[in-house]
């Protein structure tokens, strides 16, 4: 018998895009579910469209909003576009935003603490508005 199982898709909540520039062309990326926490990060099983993301490693890791941070975590790689359903432990490959127009404020009510990155260079080319 196949493993099967039964999946659930919704539109998750993309109002944290300023503009639609960039979302055709969002990356493949691989996110290290290890690095991020379930209570904190997805504690309804999803990872939120909009959570910023670094690239470390070559896998995506939350992104670190700690002031004076310029390496690893604290540089700013993009943004997961869509909800990310986890299941188990696996890591697994979703799509990520790394360029366009991005609302500060709606990515802040998803992602509570996000700030913007204060050096251009610790940002991705994504204009905040």
């Amino acid at each position: 018998m196949p493993k099967l199982r039964t999946e659930n898709f919704g539109p998750g909540d993309q109002s944290w895009l300023g503009s639609t520039h960039g979302i055709r062309n969002a990356r493949t990326g691989i996110i290290d579910i290890s690095t991020f926490t379930a209570g904190t990060h997805y504690p309804d099983g999803y990872l939120r469209s909009g959570t910023p993301v670094a690239l470390v490693g070559g896998v995506y890791v939350p992104y670190d909003v700690t002031v004076g941070t310029t390496a690893g975590a604290g540089i700013l790689a993009g943004h997961i576009l869509t909800d990310q359903q986890v299941v188990g432990t696996a890591d697994f490959g979703a799509p990520i935003l790394d360029h366009g127009r991005v609302n500060v404020a709606k990515v802040a009510a998803i992602y509570t603490g996000f700030v913007k990155p204060i050096a251009a260079k610790l940002a991705a080319t994504i204009v905040y508005i």
